[in-house]
């Protein structure tokens, strides 16, 4: 019996003591220890007030007040000394708490308020692990800042007689920033501007800074807009020295360009884009072999004849690494200049591309491909809206071709399907805007027939390319660019299950085929329903993210096992990246590249990719808000989109606007998060708000500046 005893008291003397050092810097009581590790009536807690005494005798905790006991300092050393150290990239939260997302660990490691040790959301950190307590989440503090993911933030200031304090717009930024009465640089009460962080004194609550921007007056669209463009880090002007480092690129074509390239100018050739665009580059040419075999050419701007590597201009495009398409502007990767003018396949006018070539028949089935730099000039400048009136009415310029081009991207596509591609033909939220940038109406753009016809030639020929390089024998030693997408996470998988299965639908989770014909089949069962949009965008968050590697694991989301992204090298650094290589490749080059450097680049892109799409929502939803603002008391029909303890949250279905009910405006009732079943409840009359369930709500109340709606029932 006495023997069983001091196996406990050892054994819950380890535990206590794993809770400290997971807690290193707080200060509990017996009871505190109690509440924290054990359930309300446990026969351990008379134990616990010995152990903590027991324990500071032995010098691994002290009692600093009666009754109250840390972690002894010198334990804290010896502990970070032989405890497990990994790197990662801080998740901040709201409330301060973080996450450390780091390649190390399949897990995300939890770390406490109090020991994130100034460190702010995305910045690369060191990090102590822990001793792991049974059945909860991996936790640390973060021991080093390896590098600050930004320094500048935009917020509202206000002002005291001595010193300002500025609120980030950021929700991820837990802290406001310390502006000393000299640095606020005639910012004025209640403006917004650019805060930029100097110092972080050791023992300091908050981070020193100066105010770097004054934007102007919160609500406004250029300030709300700059605000976005400053939390992103995007960089909307070229540096001097890269504008006038491409004044010596006049875009004339000599015969020296011409040295082995293939000539297409003869050849029917056009582009198909948004009526808006201003760079084109993507080009379609076809030519007639046989009743049933086509030369169907796609045609990419050769921008790497013009943006050399490790150029001022090459070094600017790889730091941005993607156009920022915001809502009434695009940020774009390259100058203008080359971007809208030399590199565009404008029509009539003759442009260097990278092309692949393919003899396919109607069904689909390409009978031999090739690869070359070329010289083409299109024949016409279409729109998706101009393609597809000429395919509805059919009538119109090259209709026969463009006859042609539709069925055999029909077939294509039915190929993909066949095959596993699970397909997301989403509706994108557009705003027509006036002269000054307000929105006057919200519009939705849906892939038709002139979108797919598009879309499959560029699949088609970025899984060319892919194959080129992953399949060839000379070649698959050597490095590539994939565009890879991994098998979606099964849990979440299976959570996405069980919700659609609420709905009355069914996912097969046993074979990958079966998930994608299953997922096709969702997508088209929920069409046109009201829960369309709340499972499409569930289905898109179980799913992988895309992402840039030199490491091939294929792409699940298309079905490829090879795939990349060639088309869009105005747009996408990638891209530029995969014509050099593909180029040095198919050429016989004795060129050696990087893989370290090359896979270092694809984890940049990938991140700036990621940086860009969290700008373009923040200047929708800005927008979204802005459209709502002057509709504040007007009833609206919406949809349930989702669900939380402060909440519930309310797509509009007539422009697909997404605000939130307050849980106190539910009623006279106590609400609370059924987390499992997706819904909030009420206590006492058992009224419930489920995920999916339609509802009628009145616009109460727009706040501009955090880009948030809320809504009342109506």
């Amino acid at each position: 019996m006495k023997k069983n005893k001091e196996k406990i008291k050892k054994s819950l003397s380890e535990e206590i003591l794993n809770f400290f050092l997971n807690n290193p810097k707080s200060g509990y009581n017996h009871k505190q220890i109690a509440k924290s590790l054990y359930e309300k009536d446990s026969k351990y807690k008379k134990f616990i007030s010995g152990i903590l005494h027991s324990l500071a005798k032995q010098n691994k905790l002290i009692e600093f007040t009666p009754g109250k006991f840390k972690l002894h300092p010198l334990l804290l050393e010896e502990r970070k000394k032989s405890a497990p150290v990994i790197t990662g990239t801080v998740d901040m939260k709201q409330t301060g708490k973080a996450y450390i997302i780091s390649d190390e660990l399949v897990e995300d490691v939890k770390i406490s308020p109090n020991n994130t040790n100034n460190a702010l959301h995305g910045d690369k950190v060191k990090v102590f692990l822990f001793p792991k307590r049974k059945n909860q989440k991996t936790e640390g503090e973060i021991t080093e800042i390896i590098e600050r993911h930004k320094t500048k933030f935009s917020g509202i200031i206000e002002i005291s007689k001595k010193y300002a304090f500025v609120i980030a717009d950021n929700k991820s930024m837990p802290v406001d920033i310390y502006i000393p009465a000299e640095n606020i640089n005639n910012a004025k009460n209640g403006q917004k501007v650019i805060a930029e962080i100097t110092d972080w004194p050791k023992h300091a609550k908050n981070p020193f800074g100066k105010i770097v921007k004054v934007l102007g007056n919160p609500g406004e669209n250029e300030v709300e807009i700059a605000s976005i463009i400053s939390d992103n880090n995007l960089s909307v002007d070229f540096p001097d020295e890269v504008l006038s480092e491409i004044k010596s690129i006049t875009g004339k074509i000599t015969s020296r360009d011409l040295k082995d390239r293939e000539d297409f100018r003869d050849i029917l050739t056009f582009t198909i884009d948004p009526a808006d665009a201003k760079d084109f580059d993507d080009a379609l040419s076809i030519k007639k072999i046989s009743d049933n075999l086509f030369e169907i050419a796609v045609h990419i701007a050769d921008v790497s004849h013009y943006v050399k590597e490790n150029t001022k201009l090459d070094k600017e495009a790889f730091k941005r690494s993607t156009s920022v398409y915001l809502v009434d502007r695009v940020i774009p990767m390259l100058p203008q200049a080359l971007s809208n003018d030399i590199c565009s396949l404008k029509p009539g006018c003759d442009r260097l591309t990278f092309s692949v070539i393919f003899n396919i028949n109607l069904s689909g089935k390409t009978t031999k491909k090739r690869f070359t730099k070329s010289v083409i000039r299109s024949d016409k400048r279409f729109s998706y809206n101009q393609v597809q009136k000429t395919i509805d009415n059919q009538r119109g310029d090259y209709l026969n071709e463009i006859n042609i081009l539709n069925s055999i991207a029909k077939n294509l596509r039915a190929k993909r399907i066949k095959n596993g591609s699970i397909l997301f033909d989403r509706k994108e939220v557009k705003f027509n805007l006036d002269k000054k940038g307000k929105p006057v109406s919200v519009y939705f753009t849906e892939q038709k027939e002139a979108h797919k016809l598009i879309e499959e030639f560029m699949l088609l020929a970025n899984k060319a390319v892919a194959e080129k390089a992953g399949k060839s024998k000379n070649y698959h030693n050597k490095i590539f660019v994939y565009r890879i997408h991994d098998f979606p996470n099964p849990d979440k998988l299976n959570s996405f299950s069980e919700f659609v299965s609420r709905f009355g639908y069914k996912i097969k989770t046993d074979r990958r085929k079966n998930i994608s014909y299953s997922l096709n089949q969702l997508l088209k069962d929920v069409e046109g329903k009201g829960e369309q949009n709340i499972i499409e965008t569930l289905t898109i968050r179980t799913m992988a993210k895309a992402e840039y590697s030199t490491l091939n694991i294929g792409h699940y989301g298309l079905s490829f096992d090879y795939y990349t992204h060639f088309t869009s090298p105005i747009r996408r650094y990638p891209d530029l990246m995969v014509h050099r290589l593909l180029h040095s490749y198919i050429t016989g080059s004795k060129k050696q590249f990087n893989k370290n450097e090359y896979e270092s680049k694809c984890k940049h892109s990938s991140e700036q990719e990621r940086i860009a799409q969290e700008a373009e929502w923040a200047s929708v939803k800005y927008k979204q808000a802005e459209f709502l603002s002057s509709k504040v008391g007007e009833v609206f029909d919406g949809i349930i989109s989702g669900v939380s303890k402060w909440g519930i949250y309310v797509e509009l279905t007539e422009n697909k606007c997404e605000g939130m009910i307050p849980i106190r405006l539910l009623g006279d009732d106590f609400f609370y998060l059924d987390e499992d079943n997706f819904q909030v409840i009420g206590y006492n009359r058992g009224q419930t708000f489920k995920l999916g369930d339609p509802i009628r709500v009145s616009i109460l109340k727009v706040d501009l500046i955090k880009k948030e709606v809320d809504f009342e029932l109506a």
